[in-house]
């Protein structure tokens, strides 16, 4: 979704909602451009509405220890009073006063996240202001069009329209997007100003800058105030929306940074919902998309989800999928979204953005589900690899190596696919990551494996062994059952197991099973039961005091084989 065409049929809070984002545009000249995030890993999580306190939790405990190279935090300045998302991205100010956290919660972030070998990324809403009048998050009092300290009348352009023709540059980049008070990019002062809050916040260490809005700046605007960075070749990625035959291109961004490419998570959408995985074979620049080197692309992220461009959380195994397929894929550098569940598209973080532990509050952590996170140690681990040992069926069943790194399989049809996989990796054994379970590879690079419907297979370099190679199993078991769940818990929270059977506790929370953490944020245990044994189980959190909170859902239910049968799960909030 793009343009103003769409948010013409909304209201108006709806479409200040889609301001963010649903409406972009990027840079053409300047500095050397980044080609894609620096360092070996090129994985960002972007941590949608956490709190800042929140996000470094998460760069100790989990993103760091997967292996992002980035973290995206939603932007920092002061900005509109209200529960809605969308007011992070109406600026009254350029303090870091916004409801996620004041400038040292900010700096405090940043820097354990760099502790933990994580950089930051700072979602940068410098296009507009506000569209109203009021006082903002850190208490200043402004009005359209006066913004006392930052901004004043002269320093916005002069159509006070709305944006309403995509096919006509000045409607797009001289108007109102939505109705907030458009700056004048052109302008010397609004230039200074604008890369005055950058510069802070690289004086701060962030690493990189998402340019919100970016197609509705001209982009020799943005590479002026690029060139202006106390790092005038910092990274950083411009979102353009791609809409055909508009006015805007997103390529002319291309000679200043990176560029959101639209049409990936578009496509992925619909080839996962309605067409052939097989088709994904040439997916990238032979589809007609930017240079992998400049792209950046995600399966969904804030807008898109919300408006239904792209897969959301709601999609089930088509998501997660998706996520696996772009993290074995060797097309641009990935964001991975990281929300919270919504039904209103309006509706703001749970708890003012407070994560007190993931997949509690409707917070989904998808940057954490094991699907996805241990496909970013993948990634890393293949990079510079091409594709090769394709396979697929015609249909949704595919098959590709990177190399002599690392192998994907995914199975998106509606029954078990067992084969014998061709691939170029060393003999040994291997962790598949999706699964925790071992596959064998023989000496002429093949294995053979099962895999259930709408699951994936992925092995790597990086991951010889389930356990880490370093980790002994406390209760090894050749029969019965192998307990993981991925759970956070907060300081003295232990994950546990119960159930139907006396092995189990007999659903008795004071005889449940704990669960060991050393695996963290993935807590497993082994459990004897007879061969054949069906039965049901279900996860509960409890603390230093014995209060217990029991994960939501259905009972779940498994039966034992003749093996020991390894049940990987996600804690339900």
């Amino acid at each position: 979704m793009h343009g103003s065409t769409s948010r013409a049929r909304r209201s108006t809070a709806a479409a200040l909602a889609l301001a963010a984002g649903v409406a972009g545009s990027l840079l053409t000249t300047a500095a050397p451009a980044q080609a894609s995030p620096p360092g070996d890993k090129d994985v960002t999580a972007v941590m949608f509405e956490w709190k800042f306190d929140s996000v470094a939790r998460a760069c100790t405990d989990t993103l760091g220890p997967a292996g992002y190279g980035f973290v995206q935090v939603s932007p920092p300045q002061e900005h509109i009073q209200g529960g809605q998302w969308w007011t992070s991205y109406q600026p009254v100010s350029y303090r870091i006063a916004g409801r996620l956290g004041d400038r040292g919660q900010f700096k405090s972030m940043v820097d354990t996240c760099h502790a933990a070998g994580v950089k930051v990324v700072a979602d940068s809403v410098i296009n507009h202001m506000s569209a109203g009048d009021g006082t903002g998050t850190g208490g200043s009092a402004y009005t359209k069009y006066d913004y006392p300290g930052t901004y004043s009348a002269p320093d916005f352009d002069n159509c006070t329209s709305e944006i309403n023709n995509y096919r006509d540059r000045f409607n797009v980049q001289e108007c109102e997007l939505v109705g907030l008070a458009d700056l004048d990019t052109g302008e010397d002062y609004v230039r200074g100003r604008i890369a005055g809050y950058l510069n802070d916040l690289l004086s701060l260490g962030v690493d990189g800058f998402r340019i919100d809005a970016a197609k509705h700046m001209a982009a020799g605007d943005l590479a002026d105030i690029k060139s202006r960075l106390s790092d005038p070749n910092v990274y950083w990625k411009h979102e353009a929306i791609f809409g055909a035959g508009e006015a805007v291109s997103p390529t002319e961004y291309l000679g200043s940074g990176d560029v959101q490419e639209f049409r990936y998570g578009r496509d992925l959408k619909r080839v996962f919902n309605s067409e052939n995985l097989a088709h994904l074979k040439n997916f990238g620049e032979g589809w007609g998309y930017m240079a992998s080197d400049k792209s950046n692309v995600f399966v969904a992220n804030h807008d898109t989800e919300r408006g239904g461009d792209t897969l959301s959380y709601k999609d089930g195994a088509n998501y997660t999928l998706a996520h696996v397929f772009m993290l074995a894929w060797p097309y641009g550098n990935p964001d991975v979204h990281s929300g919270y569940e919504f039904s209103d598209r309006d509706a703001g973080p749970p708890n003012g953005g407070q994560v007190n532990a993931c997949y509690s509050d409707g917070w989904k952590c998808q940057h954490a589900w094991r699907e996805i996170s241990y496909m970013v140690g993948l990634r890393n681990a293949a990079r510079g690899q091409s594709v090769t040992d394709w396979w697929d069926n015609g249909g949704d069943r595919i098959a590709f190596g990177r190399g002599d790194k690392a192998y994907v399989a995914i199975n998106h049809e509606g029954s078990s696919l067992s084969r014998t996989f061709q691939t170029s990796l060393p003999a040994g054994d291997y962790c598949d990551v999706q699964s925790g379970n071992g596959v064998t590879v023989d000496g002429s690079g093949r294995f053979t494996a099962t895999l259930g419907a709408n699951t994936a297979l992925a092995l790597h370099v990086g991951a010889r062994t389930c356990d880490g190679g370093s980790t002994p199993d406390p209760d090894p078991v050749t029969s019965g059952v192998s307990f993981a769940v991925n759970a956070t818990t907060d300081w003295g929270q232990d994950i546990y197991v119960t159930g139907n059977r006396p092995e189990l506790g007999n659903w008795n929370p004071g005889s449940a099973l704990k669960l060991d953490p050393a695996a963290y944020p993935v807590w497993k245990r082994n459990v004897e039961l007879p061969e054949g044994t069906s039965f049901e189980y279900k996860y509960l959190r409890k603390d230093g005091s014995g209060n217990v909170t029991w994960e939501t859902g259905a009972n779940r239910t498994a039966t034992t084989t003749s093996t020991k049968i390894t049940l990987n799960d996600t804690w339900r909030g």
